[in-house]
Formats: structure tokens, C-alpha cells, sequence
């Protein structure tokens, strides 16, 4: 069996006294998309920024493809091929849609161009290269971040991590986004993201892990994920 991409091993994660990841642990194979799942509050994005380095690790181990990432900056995380689109997508408003892909290029030392697959996948990008970030629309916006997270990489980041990517977006772009995730997760991608619908997450997932109140719950193919296990622990 290969080594997995991400190894998150128990982790725990403290705001002050407050614990808020208790013994974590997820793991994304190769070629893996994990849906990761739970109440709004219960530890999701919390999981996210401390495998991005944006919280730190009180303790536990996360490896990717064989390197430990604990105590390492988060620039040297997005160097060694982690893209990551932040809940919110966090674009530049005032720069514009060039710019904010060139942001993607730090990851490389600000060398190279953004690959031209970011607009074979997103070709309303290239349309919209002068346009400022904070006049698209919420669903070009989305694909805008995860066009900045895919140019961390001359070719392709191992790792896509995505918080939430169809927050706030309307159902035609929701299935267009999909449809992008399932399109880089066959091209050899492994996928991370945080989703709370049901069906979006059946559609694209191949596995999900469920948290709650900082624990991970239940984990398995996305097949078992069973209306008991939604039941208990997703709002639906």
C-alpha cells in the first residue's frame, strides 16, 4: 500500500484553556477525496488552519507524503504542494483577478506563470484577467481562490484542501465546483474538504470523516455514511 498524502495523527489543539481538537486523527491516501463533516462549531476549520500551519499543534503529528509538518511555517506547507482555499475564499477585492492568481506564485519564490490549466478548468477567469476581485460574483470568486490555490504549482499541488466551497454559492456554480474537484481527484489530486451538504458530499467524496466537539466521530467510504450517522451528527 502507498503512503498516504496527509497522516493527521492525534492531534489536540487548545484557544487559551479551551480544547478544542481532542486526538484528531484523518488520512488521505493517495488519490483520496475526504469529505470532512459535523456541526457548524465542531472543530472543522480548526482542523484545517492547524494542518496549514495557521494554529498550532499542542500536540499529536501530521506527515505529508512522509514529512512532518508540526512546528513547519505555513509557507513551507504551500512550497511542499498544499493548496488551500480558506472558508470565506479570502480573495484580494481590491487587486484584481491577475493579480490575485500571481499571489499563488509565492508558493514558487513568485517565479513562473499561473499554469494554463487554472484556465482550461475555469475559463471565465481568463475573460475576467483586469477585472477587480471584488466585483465577481460570489460562485467566480470561488473559482478564483481555488484558481490561486491551484498556482501554488507549476503543474498541480498534491494536496487540495478547501473550506466549505460551496458556502453562499448558487446551485449551477455548486455543481460546476463539483465537477472541477471530481475532474482533478481522477487527474491524480487528493481532496480535503469541508462540506455540510449531504448531497454535494455523496457526489464528490470518496470517504468522509464526521467530527464532533473536536473528536472525530465516524470515518469510511462515503457509501457508509448512513442516515443514522447524519442523524447524529449533521443538521440536515
Amino acid at each position: 500500500m502507498s503512503e498516504p498524502v496527509l497522516s493527521v495523527s492525534d492531534v489536540n489543539q487548545f484557544y487559551g484553556s479551551s480544547h478544542t481538537l481532542w486526538n484528531a486523527s484523518l488520512t488521505i491516501p493517495a488519490g483520496g477525496c475526504v469529505c470532512l463533516m459535523g456541526r457548524n462549531g465542531v472543530g472543522k476549520t480548526t482542523l484545517l488552519k492547524v494542518i496549514m500551519g495557521l494554529l498550532p499543534a499542542s500536540s499529536g503529528s501530521i506527515k505529508f507524503m512522509g514529512t512532518e509538518l508540526v512546528g513547519a511555517p505555513t509557507e513551507r506547507r504551500a512550497r511542499l504542494g498544499i493548496g488551500y482555499v480558506p472558508q470565506g475564499r479570502e480573495i484580494f477585492s481590491d487587486l484584481t483577478v491577475e493579480e490575485n492568481l500571481q499571489v499563488g506564485l509565492a508558493a514558487r519564490g513568485g517565479r513562473g506563470s499561473v499554469p494554463e490549466q487554472v484556465f482550461t478548468l475555469f475559463p471565465v477567469l481568463k475573460k475576467m484577467l483586469r477585472r477587480r476581485g471584488g466585483d465577481l460574483s460570489g460562485g467566480q470568486q470561488q473559482q478564483l481562490a481555488i484558481g490561486r490555490a491551484l498556482a501554488i504549482d507549476a503543474k498541480m499541488p498534491k494536496l487540495l484542501i478547501l473550506d466549505e466551497p460551496t458556502e453562499g454559492i448558487q446551485p449551477n456554480i455548486v455543481h460546476e465546483i463539483g465537477d472541477i474537484i471530481m475532474q482533478l481527484n481522477e487527474a491524480g489530486l487528493a481532496v480535503l474538504t469541508v462540506e455540510q451538504k449531504l448531497p454535494f458530499a455523496r457526489r464528490v467524496g470518496r470517504s468522509f470523516c464526521m467530527m464532533d466537539r473536536g473528536h472525530a466521530v465516524a470515518e469510511g467510504a462515503i457509501a457508509e455514511l448512513t442516515d443514522e450517522i447524519v442523524r447524529q451528527h449533521l443538521i440536515v
